[in-house]
């Protein structure tokens, strides 16, 4: 879905009925779960929480760094989880953890994709946004861009 919203509630209004609902209660995990530090905005067309420049100015894009996206795609809704992507050992425990609910795991590099609410579990995704402290997510970020990885 393309979006000129300039908030996440702006963006969430722009939604029918059965995504506002599901996004909305994904965000409110999120927002619930967040570590300190990280800032909701808006970036590449969907609801991003980011590492702000004030923390992490010297990023590859000049974009401040993300960490947790939320998307309303064209045939579902994504959930961006680049702490998964960017920490082999946190992909592996992921994975290993969704699987483990029972619900079917669609998911690319850092993206899990989901149709409704029910196919993803919640309290999975607190875990998982909870589990990366800023300042050690700019460290990883760091150390792949030295190559130290």
């Amino acid at each position: 879905m393309q979006s000129d919203a300039a908030t996440a509630q702006e963006y969430l209004s722009e939604l029918d009925d059965g995504r506002r609902e599901a996004l909305a209660a994904v965000r409110q995990v999120v927002t619930d779960n967040l570590p300190d530090g990280y800032e909701e905005t808006r970036q590449y067309g969907m609801i991003s929480y980011v590492v702000p420049l004030g923390v992490l100015p010297d990023t590859y894009n000049g974009q401040p760094l993300m960490y947790i996206a939320l998307a309303s795609q064209k045939q579902y809704m994504s959930l961006y989880l680049t702490n998964v992507y960017g920490d082999e050992s946190v992909e592996n425990w992921f994975k290993e953890r969704y699987l483990a609910t029972g619900k079917k795991l669609n998911m690319g590099k850092s993206c899990v994709r989901f149709r409704k609410l029910d196919d993803l579990p919640l309290e999975l995704v607190a875990e998982v946004v909870a589990r990366t402290p800023i300042d050690e997510f700019v460290e990883i970020y760091r150390a792949s861009r030295s190559g130290r990885r």
